[in-house]
């Protein structure tokens, strides 16, 4: 019984936010150093804007920011994991990963984290831990200070309403506008993270009580919980844009095909990507985003520190830059990404809320009342699952 509460009253330490001479101390550490941040590089705008964080790094603090462009974020946890077994607890490759729900939770439950920091920086004040709950809680896992956000995601929809005025709003609808228009819709080759989010959708949609899917998968229930999505998939699969015998393999590519005209709806996991793209002329200006009836899937996104990070002061640095307002306003901004922010506008100063109000969102963006509903992820086990299953049921992309 003490050792549970010594270990509860440390993890309450550990969430205190941090004294001016405690920051002071970790930006001293961190001038000089060079933060190796493992980020997804499959998108060349959110490159640009991690290499303008590197800048303002840079000018700011002295710290440098190099990313490290990952294909898949497993790439990364691998890493850290054979480095653990190796016996490497300092110095380690990885500074800071752009991590997702499923690795979060393979990484937490390894022990191969970071000590709890994100409460402790100075800008977790401005987050918004009340209006968005994601930002504590990643696909059901309390996040306990060990990765801190930043930014919102919500899966919405894409269509030109020049060619298509009127959009299906519920996946009855969707696919009964699949089979009337074959070869116009496809999603991206699970395990990548927008096709899975895309099934996460139709699951929760077709699941009666969706509060099953915050546990863990039960294997006595998995077939039946999910039958009704392999149904959908399977209806659907031979109307898919190359019959279902290929997928495109992430987003960019999938954006691509609705850039082409090949395909008349896409998606994607930010509702200002359609806006920023018709910024950039990637987009007739005729596009436009919906979501479905009832709501869509959303998240955070988040940035973790592994245990043996060789720049931890660095890294802690970066993810306090991550959550300066200014920082915050220009992800926001179409043009740059058009990403939703994490901050409490109303915790802001006059001037940084300024920001958030002079920017033009956009006109494909979905003003934040008509988004619907956020639904919640689920359980990491459930996707896992699922992405194995599909790969079985329709294999790998040409």
């Amino acid at each position: 019984m003490f050792a549970r509460l010594f270990a509860t009253a440390l993890a309450c330490l550990a969430a205190l936010p941090a004294t001016a001479s405690d920051w002071d101390t970790v930006l001293a550490e961190a001038r000089g150093q060079t933060v190796y941040w493992h980020a997804w590089g499959g998108d060349p705008k959110i490159n640009a804007f991690i290499d303008w964080v590197g800048d303002q790094a840079l000018d700011r603090h002295g710290v440098r920011l190099e990313q490290v462009k990952l294909a898949d974020t497993t790439d990364a946890v691998a890493r850290v994991l054979a480095e653990k077994q190796a016996g490497r607890t300092t110095g380690g490759a990885v500074d800071l990963i752009w991590i997702n729900g499923e690795n979060f939770a393979a990484m937490k439950a390894q022990g191969v984290l970071s000590a709890p920091f994100a409460e402790r920086l100075p800008n977790w004040r401005l987050v918004d831990v009340v209006g968005k709950p994601a930002v504590i809680t990643d696909f059901t896992e309390p996040t306990e200070g060990l990765e801190s956000p930043w930014a919102m995601a919500r899966l919405v929809f894409e269509h030109d309403s020049a060619r298509l005025p009127d959009s299906p709003r519920t996946l009855a609808g969707l696919l009964d506008w699949i089979k009337a228009n074959p070869g116009r819709f496809t999603y991206p080759q699970p395990p990548d993270y927008l096709g899975t989010t895309f099934l996460k959708q139709v699951l929760h949609g077709l699941t009666p009580d969706p509060s099953v899917l915050q546990e863990p998968v039960d294997p006595a229930s998995y077939e039946a919980v999910t039958a009704p999505l392999w149904a959908w998939l399977d209806e659907a699969a031979p109307n898919l844009w190359r019959e279902g015998r290929a997928f495109p393999r992430n987003e960019p590519a999938m954006a691509q095909l609705l850039a082409d005209g090949e395909v008349a709806i896409s998606f994607a996991f930010n509702p200002g990507r359609a806006s920023a793209a018709i910024a950039a002329g990637e987009l007739p200006a005729t596009v436009r985003t919906f979501v479905l009836d009832g709501g869509t899937i959303g998240n955070a996104s988040f940035v973790a520190i592994p245990f043996n990070a060789a720049h931890e002061a660095g890294a802690k640095v970066i993810a306090n830059l991550l959550l300066d307002p200014t920082v915050q306003a220009r992800a926001q901004d179409p043009a740059v990404l058009g990403f939703q922010t994490v901050l409490d506008l109303g915790a802001l100063s006059p001037e940084d809320r300024a920001r958030f109000d002079a920017l033009d969102l956009g006109p494909a963006t979905l003003p934040p009342a008509d988004l619907g509903p956020t639904l919640l992820e689920p359980h990491a086990s459930w996707m896992e699952r699922i992405a194995e299953d599909w790969v079985r049921r329709y294999g790998s992309a040409e």
